[in-house]
């Protein structure tokens, strides 16, 4: 969810994609209209180690998409090629049937984002996984499938320079970190960086830090170096609650933290984060990625009785529009 919510933003994803694709394609794209879709086309076996977004854009003039899939599988994986051209028929037959007359499918412009710790040597060219027959390789690629992908990998980047705004560099820079083992080294506590993102997308890396395999208490001494008081009440709090919930596995951006009952107005804050991340993700479930406006209206949301409401609302209607109406 961390890596969905953060470059479900538009503004962030463009800003990271513009740095990494090359100059002629990036300088080819219309940032400025990039929006996000509904919908994921990852097999349900790889929904635990794969994210992916769809968004709408313009490139030269013409409506087009693009594709972005989040690997974050810890082995290298020879056959993205496949999986990613499974995922695009999908899209491509999704987009057929709004189709009139003579009109075309859409260019979809794929992009692979991988969160391995060593650099992965994978085919990036469909063409690559193919065993042509021999002495007509030439007449026969003209029946194979030809598309390549852009493949970022984070194990190729420095912390230093990962591009984009502060929320997407300080995100890539957790998941590149937590892959290293390296979530309390200095990279991922750059205060100015920090200071920079909304208290919110903090929140979550904290979250998604709390919920690794980390040291506890080395966790609160990083954090008692923080010299800005809100975020080191934020992540002290953070810290303090975990410890006393037990937490020490799972990655759940902080959907138990609202389960523990208690009297005292953290403890009630808790539940209700709790709640607004049990409709999230059943939402997610049932339909993927969600546009990012829908998951900031079920964050403003603080009744109870109406969380559990939406709740129920999500788990029985028939698509996130009709969800979204009901808010």
């Amino acid at each position: 969810m961390l890596f969905a919510s953060t470059f479900g933003v538009p503004a962030n994803a463009a800003a990271f994609l513009k740095a990494k694709l090359s100059p002629a394609v990036s300088g080819a794209v219309d940032w400025g209209t990039l929006q996000l879709l509904p919908g994921s086309f990852v097999d349900s076996q790889y929904r635990r180690s794969h994210t992916d977004l769809l968004f709408s854009v313009t490139i030269t003039g013409q409506e087009a998409l693009v594709y972005v899939l989040f690997e974050h599988q810890t082995t290298p994986d020879r056959l993205i090629a496949l999986r990613l051209l499974r995922y695009l028929v999908r899209i491509w037959e999704d987009a057929a049937r709004s189709l009139r007359g003579g009109e075309r499918l859409p260019f979809i412009l794929p992009v692979v984002l991988s969160q391995n710790g060593e650099w992965w040597d994978v085919p990036t060219h469909f063409a690559d996984l193919i065993d042509l027959p021999r002495g007509i390789e030439a007449e026969a690629m003209a029946h194979v499938p030809g598309f390549a992908f852009h493949h970022v990998q984070l194990a190729g980047m420095p912390y230093e320079d990962i591009p984009g705004t502060p929320s997407g560099i300080l995100v890539l820079r957790a998941m590149k970190a937590e892959r290293l083992g390296d979530l309390l080294g200095e990279p991922l506590w750059d205060e100015s960086l920090i200071l920079s993102v909304p208290r919110e997308v903090f929140q979550a890396v904290l979250r998604y830090m709390l919920g690794a395999d980390i040291d506890k208490e080395a966790f609160e001494t990083k954090v008692n170096l923080i010299r800005d008081p809100i975020a080191r009440t934020d992540a002290m709090t953070l810290a303090q609650r975990y410890r006393q919930e037990g937490r020490q596995e799972g990655r759940q951006e902080g959907r138990q933290e609202g389960r523990q009952e208690g009297q005292s107005q953290g403890r009630g804050e808790g539940r209700i984060i709790g709640r607004q991340e049990d409709v999230i993700e059943a939402l997610a479930i049932r339909f993927g990625t969600l546009p990012a406006g829908l998951r900031e209206k079920i964050l403003v949301v603080t009744d109870e009785t109406r969380l559990r409401e939406l709740l129920r609302n999500a788990i029985l209607c028939e698509s996130v529009e009709a969800f979204a109406a009901s808010i």
